[in-house]
């Protein structure tokens, strides 16, 4: 059984108890989709009061009635849902700034008061200090909202237009159980793919097999030009338990290059929310979310042009899980992703590889409320093939597939030659940033400086239409 499986299993059994209080720990975790709307389902039917946390904020606007906020050491209770929650706390943390400003301005005045000499020896003047000393003291024992992360996402080099291309993919673990059949797809620069089927259905393992990290039983899965993958898996495997937050990043370090620019490492990890103290820690006594928060930090230290995501927001806070979504929407490379989080899916993917099923591989435009449709026709015929007919409407015309013209000779030909012309702009693109990389250039032959820069970005651009261009006539 997947990690989804077992953990519906005990909920499940959780249920069947009929409890009169129901604990529920992060439940959306590692649950496919459709596990998660029986979930949903079944806490809305049940009479028992059901206490939970969860980052899932789908999940939190279908279930909760009340909402418990846990914020700098002091727990308040929302008798209102989400949604309405989000709006109220907004208006109370705008309230809040503009008190706080106030008392800062009135703390300023007085301190500009006493720095002028005044003496305590009126009844007045001493209630004046004794009243400073007391906003002192409620500033030193103000605790400000959390800080947020800051933290960006660099693409690096770009692309070439194709970044994969898929063809006849196949494989399974069992010969009567495909993973994936006969898949072919093309995925070019700038696309943000999600992954979404139920548990046990293979989404790591199409993302792995997509990236080169296991091999297709049969077919092919080419990578374009200048790909350079980032992986970021769910089982945090890149982390070093018994180091700290520190260690992991930088080693002895002081600094850390990120994107190529030096910055000192206490500060790229105050970016991820890690104090000074924090980033001292041993790995092995942070929580889920710091956990999560420290692979990205990791991960993002390196520029890449494919980033590739496994349920990236398992165990991360709303706050850093929103960061994130703006960041991914804008990312300028390709982004892999597969994530249980409708939310997350809609918000960030522009379209979905669904997997349906007995080795079917769908590919269909916008989010999780697209591939939630795929999915629904998807079982409806799996229904009606076991029931015996499958349904059709009257009238019901069956659409034929245009027949696909051939490449003329001509096309034959240049299709043939434009491989060739992309290696030959890539070679030269290459030898161009690279005697510009060259500082010495610039004094020793600044007219060739000059000209190598000029014609860098027309190379570019030639790279561009004829990747364009194999790819219009790879289509036919």
């Amino acid at each position: 059984l997947s990690g989804g499986q077992l953990k519906r299993r005990q909920i499940e059994e959780a249920l069947l108890q009929q409890p009169d209080l129901l604990l529920l720990d992060e439940p959306t975790n590692h649950l496919d989709v459709d596990a998660i709307e029986w979930l949903e389902r079944s806490l809305r039917r049940i009479h028992a009061a059901v206490l939970f946390v969860t980052h899932d904020r789908a999940f939190l606007k279908r279930v909760a009635s009340r909402v418990l906020d846990l914020d700098r050491g002091e727990l308040a209770g929302w008798n209102c849902d989400y949604s309405t929650f989000l709006k109220r706390k907004a208006e109370l943390l705008a309230d809040e700034a503009v008190y706080w400003a106030k008392k800062s301005k009135k703390l300023a005045q007085e301190e500009a008061w006493i720095r002028r000499g005044v003496k305590a020896r009126t009844t007045r003047n001493e209630g004046r200090v004794a009243a400073l000393l007391e906003l002192r003291k409620e500033f030193a024992a103000r605790r400000s909202a959390v800080g947020t992360s800051s933290f960006g996402i660099s693409s690096g080099e770009a692309s070439g237009m194709l970044v994969l291309k898929v063809d006849g993919l196949n494989f399974s673990y069992r010969e009567d159980s495909p993973i994936v059949k006969d898949f072919t797809c093309k995925i070019l620069r700038g696309e943000r793919i999600g992954i979404v089927g139920g548990n046990g259905s293979g989404k790591t393992t199409l993302l792995n097999l997509l990236t080169g990290r296991i091999q297709p039983s049969s077919g092919s899965v080419t990578r374009g030009t200048r790909v350079a993958p980032v992986y970021l898996d769910q089982l945090r495997g890149s982390l070093d338990m018994e180091k700290t937050v520190l260690e992991n990043i930088a080693e002895d370090r002081d600094e850390v290059h990120v994107c190529g620019v030096k910055k000192h490492v206490y500060s790229y990890l105050q970016d991820f929310l890690f104090t000074p103290q924090r980033a001292r820690t041993p790995v092995k006594a942070l929580s889920g979310g710091e956990r999560a928060r420290l692979v990205l930090a990791k991960r993002f230290m390196d520029p890449g042009n494919l980033l590739v995501l496994d349920e990236p927001t398992n165990d991360l806070d709303i706050e850093t899980l929103e960061l994130l979504e703006e960041q991914l929407m804008s990312y300028t490379g390709t982004l892999l992703l597969v994530s249980h989080d409708r939310e997350f899916l809609d918000n960030v993917v522009t379209s979905c590889i669904v997997l349906t099923g007995e080795g079917e591989a769908v590919q269909t435009a916008g989010g999780y409320a697209e591939a939630r449709r795929v999915m629904d026709a998807a079982m409806a015929r799996r229904s009606a093939t076991v029931a015996g007919s499958v349904p059709q409407r009257s009238g019901e015309t069956v659409k034929i597939a245009p027949v696909k013209r051939k490449l003329s000779y001509k096309e034959q030909r240049e299709l043939e030659s434009l491989p060739g012309r992309m290696e030959s702009l890539e070679k030269e693109i290459s030898e161009i940033e690279a005697a510009l990389a060259d500082p010495s250039l610039y004094s020793k032959d600044p007219v060739w400086a000059a000209a190598l820069a000029e014609r860098l970005e027309p190379a570019k651009a030639e790279l561009d239409d004829a990747e364009t261009r194999w790819l219009e006539l790879s289509e036919i």
